[in-house]
């Protein structure tokens, strides 16, 4: 299940994929770890990874859609694997990448084909991009920008500042946004012009987190990108394309720490035994790689509604802040469960390790993605819980395609009106499984809750009350699509089953969270009492899965 870079042919993709992918790990295998963490250490900027992805044509090749260039296209599930390969050398290449898809974004959703073509260019001779959309006194806070356009007898001029925005030190073009008047605008800039003020790099890291300001810059309707309600949508659009990235890259953190967290306690001699021996090092590990291959599961599974999306099949916007928000926090879990075991070793200098305790961290806070996308995702709840709509199966989705639907995905609003399949019959199909089954009863209840004691008015405005109420909701949404994909890839049902006793154990902690909420009222703290369930034990399924936890000892270490 996890990525070996030993071994590593994506066979789904195809042949040019396969070849890019597999150039990019042998890249950073050649310079080894101790080259990858000093570069890390001393800040480094990673001028030789751009050359690299310019000579290669890297970004150009996933990132051009095939209405632009015909010989190329955006295809959702190679650059899923593309971020996953990042993120496991990682976070600061993963992110020169991230921020080029985000400032890619409003491009390629714009009417402007002169603006489409100079990207286009510009990806071929290896440049990156840049989203210029938070601000330092607002954050993403779309509706309070202060960068403001004025028109000039040849044009406009912009005005204002930006922060927190990567790649702002080297983009070819930066995507921002701001307001001409009272209407929203996006248009985009050069960071080399003279009126692009680069003040300094926000963070202490080897990436480039930049703050920059816009005095005078002269822009003509050749650079506007968007107008009114459209750049609103088109900023929103983007992320709904871009974020998706965050969850591969945290799967990628975690695979490369869980290979050199499993080699070292299982080589290590404590109290004269080894570390493995201990049956709570043992539960972290199972408990640890539980999460990370349901991780992957749902990831993988989201892609497919990802690139089957369409005006009349919507249910992308649900599964995506999921990722965002779900996939990451997992990614903090499984490497504190590491951390707690390999103790003193994740602070030392010369491990991968010490860069994924703060890497790790970083991927479910950008833009306060956690609690903004909790809030998005009560507004499903409803119709995803009690109005199902029957729809064609959604199929695993590898081929070979543009998934041009990206750059139309319309207005950002209606998301209440958006319907789900059934999502029951999944978990009835896999009822068999002792922790399935009990996961399924509780599931079950949170319809339950909902209907004989909801939330009451001033709940509804009570954002600590609803988030936890979100995160029950979640837990929900993410067993099914970890369902869909264990039947696909026809998973061993003993992981299967150990996924869903990390599940069984999780909502009932938010259902004590909900019980002890200062506004929970006694009919909805006698319903958390009951969803407090023992998942079921099983020593022969866990002995199982320990053997193929412990079998990732020594399967693979980074070159030095």
């Amino acid at each position: 299940m996890l990525l070996d870079p030993n071994h590593y042919d994506p066979a789904h993709l195809d042949d040019e994929s396969r070849r890019l992918l597999r150039a990019t790990i042998d890249w950073f295998e050649a310079r080894g770890k101790r080259r990858l963490i000093a570069d890390a250490q001393d800040r480094v900027w990673y001028s030789e990874f751009l050359d690299f992805v310019k000579r290669e044509k890297l970004f150009a090749t996933f990132c051009t859609p095939k209405g632009v260039d015909g010989t190329k296209r955006w295809d959702a599930a190679r650059n899923a694997a593309f971020s996953e390969v990042l993120g496991f050398y990682g976070l600061q290449y993963w992110y020169a990448w991230q921020v080029t898809v985000l400032g890619l974004g409003p491009i390629w959703m714009s009417g402007n084909a002169e603006a489409k073509q100079k990207a286009a260019a510009l990806l071929d001779s290896g440049a990156v991009f840049a989203f210029g959309l938070s601000e330092k006194e607002h954050g993403a806070d779309v509706y309070s920008t202060d960068m403001v356009l004025t028109r000039t007898e040849n044009g406009y001029k912009a005005n204002g500042g930006k922060y927190y925005i990567g790649n702002g030190n080297v983009a070819g073009m930066v995507s921002v946004f701001g307001r001409e008047g009272d209407d929203y605008v996006f248009f985009a800039v050069d960071s080399r012009h003279e009126c692009f003020k680069l003040v300094q790099n926000v963070v202490d890291n080897q990436m480039f987190v930049s703050e920059f300001r816009l005095e005078d810059y002269p822009l003509t309707d050749a650079d506007i990108l968007h107008r009114g309600p459209d750049a609103f949508s088109a900023a929103l659009n983007t992320v709904n394309v871009g974020k998706f990235n965050l969850c591969t890259a945290s799967i990628g953190i975690c695979e490369h720490s869980f290979y050199e967290a499993i080699t070292h306690a299982h080589n290590r001699i404590l109290y004269g035994n080894p570390v493995t021996d201990f049956p709570h090092v043992r539960q972290n590990f199972v408990d640890a790689y539980a999460r990370l291959v349901a991780m992957k599961l749902f990831a993988d599974r989201s892609v497919d509604y990802f690139r089957s999306a369409g005006e009349n099949d919507r249910r992308y916007l649900l599964f995506n802040p999921i990722t965002k928000m779900k996939v990451t926090s997992e990614g903090e879990h499984v490497i504190d469960l590491l951390w707690d075991v390999i103790a003193a070793k994740g602070f030392e200098k010369d491990t991968y390790f010490t860069r994924a305790t703060a890497d790790i961290r970083a991927l479910p806070k950008l833009e306060g993605t956690v609690h903004v996308n909790l809030a998005l995702v009560l507004k499903f709840m409803p119709n995803y819980l009690f109005n199902p709509k029957a729809y064609d199966e959604v199929p695993t989705r590898h081929d070979p395609v543009d998934d041009d639907f990206f750059w139309r995905q319309g207005p950002a609003r209606g998301l209440g009106k958006i319907q789900f399949h059934d999502w029951e019959p999944i978990y009835a199909e896999h009822s068999h499984l002792p922790n399935v089954g009990l996961f399924h009863e509780q599931a079950k209840a949170l319809k339950t809750l909902l209907t004989t004691a909801a939330p009451d008015e001033a709940q509804q405005r009570d954002l600590d009350f609803l988030l936890t109420l979100g995160h029950l909701f979640t837990l929900v949404v993410y067993g099914q699509l970890v369902l869909e994909q264990a039947k696909i890839t026809k998973l061993d049902e003993r992981v299967l089953d150990q996924i869903f006793d990390v599940l069984v154990r999780d909502f009932a902690g938010y259902a004590t969270a909900l019980h002890g909420k200062a506004s929970s009222t006694e009919a909805q703290q006698r319903w958390a009492l009951g969803q407090i369930r023992k998942p079921h034990a099983d020593q022969d399924r866990f002995d199982a899965v320990w053997q193929q936890v412990v079998a990732l000892s020594g399967k693979y270490e980074m070159r030095p």
